[in-house]
């Protein structure tokens, strides 16, 4: 009888520590070109787009805002759009990846995203 709630922690135990592996590998994994299907997506697609729209864009403001909270403008002297911060730096990234997709397709998402903010927001 004892073997069950010593068998049910371990099991618990394993599930918890286990868990942030399986989330850092899905992030390292998260690549720019996984980013630019929903960002691509919310303009091509009539029925989805809208949703995939949200992910990408979604995806996009929580990234600047996290910068904006460390001081993106005085640190790594990045200007995000105060107006239409999530279309504009959409479009500026699908652009950025475009220029040389090859190479720029396999980058972590988020590295493509802050060279598209240094490269297209840099302040002045």
């Amino acid at each position: 009888m004892r073997a069950i709630p010593f068998i049910a922690s371990l099991a618990l135990a394993a599930s918890v520590t286990g868990a942030p592996a399986a989330a850092d590998n899905h992030m390292a994994a998260y690549s720019a070109l996984d980013l630019l299907g929903p960002c691509q997506e919310a303009d091509n697609d009539a029925r989805w787009g809208e949703f995939a729209e949200t992910e990408c864009e979604q995806y996009i403001m929580g990234f600047v805002g996290a910068l904006k909270e460390i001081g993106a403008k005085s640190e790594l002297g990045i200007c995000a759009p105060e107006q239409n911060t999530a279309d504009e730096v959409r479009w500026a990234f699908m652009r950025w990846v475009h220029a040389s997709y090859s190479e720029r397709k396999t980058m972590p998402a988020s590295s493509a995203l802050m060279a598209t903010l240094k490269d297209d927001f840099p302040c002045n």
